[in-house]
């Protein structure tokens, strides 16, 4: 779907809701794409996916409410609410920090706000994307890695399960009880030889919580415990993608993971639109890296090693700090919510016209 069918497809009535909604309308900032359109690996049967953000309301911001976002299923649509958007962002979420490294003709509505919010975008960055990233790749990667498409070996697949755990809990401490000052809090985990019949070995814990919040142990423990049950369903998402051949895709998305993390690490950019390796992920994506049996060739997991091998060095090498600029994001956010709750927001919105 060429630019201009998209932009005309946007004026049609299933979008009426981007002026509608009363959380949109005359909220909405920045409308961009998102998906295969926005990493330039669309096709003709490829999906429109639309991503933005919208400011919240003076009430929200009065009353500490939030709506989080707006999603339409039937158009692929989600527009985030700003408070919600800064929150992602500061958390280096691979899936919407993608949305301030798009083309510039891939912004398809954008406000001043929405400008500030681009040319301010390095303050979000840091060393948290390298978990942040590598789980997702990870994910991802979990559901190529046997030859047969089936789940690996009991025991290899355990220590996937955990290297998975680790990143996700990176950043515990930061979401679940910052101000828990006891050092010895700690939730270890650990591969030894199992107990559970059938098992080879599996992970064990060790857990010392002391004074510790129930909601927030109970936030982690489903966390955790989310990451095992998905892995549960890798078996039948790979015999669903190989019969709809749909594995090339989910091979072309590993690799562009980690060329984005890279360029994040090594350059502090972010760059949505891979147009340098586009027609290798193409190719990719389009089965020229599949056996006769539809499987991943040893060429692909070759590359693959490649860009792991880049993704170690760079997270070793990378001059980002440790976490978001937090100082710059709160004074961004500040000045915006003031503007909202004074009335004075001439020129920082506008609906989307038809």
């Amino acid at each position: 779907m060429q630019l201009e069918q998209i932009k005309n497809e946007l004026k049609s009535p299933q979008y009426d809701f981007l002026n509608s909604n009363t959380n949109l309308h005359n909220n909405i900032i920045l409308l961009t794409l998102g998906g295969s359109h926005a990493y330039g690996m669309e096709k003709e049967t490829s999906d429109l996916d639309i991503r933005g953000i919208a400011f919240n309301s003076k009430e929200n911001i009065l009353l500490g409410t939030d709506y989080e976002q707006v999603v339409d299923a039937a158009t692929d649509t989600t527009i985030y609410s700003f408070h919600k958007m800064l929150q992602l962002l500061s958390s280096n979420n691979p899936n919407t920090i993608e949305i301030l490294g798009c083309r510039p003709e891939h912004y398809l509505y954008l406000t001043p706000i929405g400008q500030a919010l681009l040319d301010n975008r390095k303050m979000f960055l840091s060393k948290i994307c390298i978990h942040t990233f590598g789980g997702y790749a990870g994910s991802q990667l979990r559901r190529l890695e046997n030859k047969a498409a089936r789940l690996v070996g009991q025991a290899q697949n355990e220590a996937y399960i955990l290297k998975s755990i680790t990143n996700a809990k990176y950043d515990f401490k930061t979401r679940y009880y910052p101000h828990d000052d006891n050092d010895d809090n700690d939730i270890n985990l650990y591969i030894d030889q199992a107990v559970e019949e059938g098992y080879e070995s599996e992970i064990f814990m060790d857990v010392k919580l002391t004074h510790y919040p129930l909601r927030d142990w109970t936030g982690m423990w489903n966390e955790m415990k989310a990451i095992v049950s998905s892995y549960n369903k890798i078996g039948k998402r790979n015999e669903k993608a190989i019969s709809h051949d749909k594995l090339g895709k989910h091979m072309a998305h590993l690799l562009r993971l980690y060329m984005m993390c890279i360029d994040i690490l090594e350059k502090e950019e972010i760059i949505t639109y891979r147009e340098t390796e586009h027609n290798l992920l193409m190719s990719i994506r389009n089965g020229e890296f599949l056996d006769d049996h539809r499987q991943p060739t040893a060429a692909f997991y070759d590359l693959l090693n490649e860009y792991e091998k880049r993704f170690e060095y760079a997270k070793h090498n990378t001059s980002l700090p440790d976490v978001p600029n937090h100082k710059k994001i709160n004074e961004f956010r500040m000045y915006v919510d003031e503007r909202i709750v004074c009335g004075d927001i001439g020129g920082m919105t506008g609906s989307v016209k038809k």
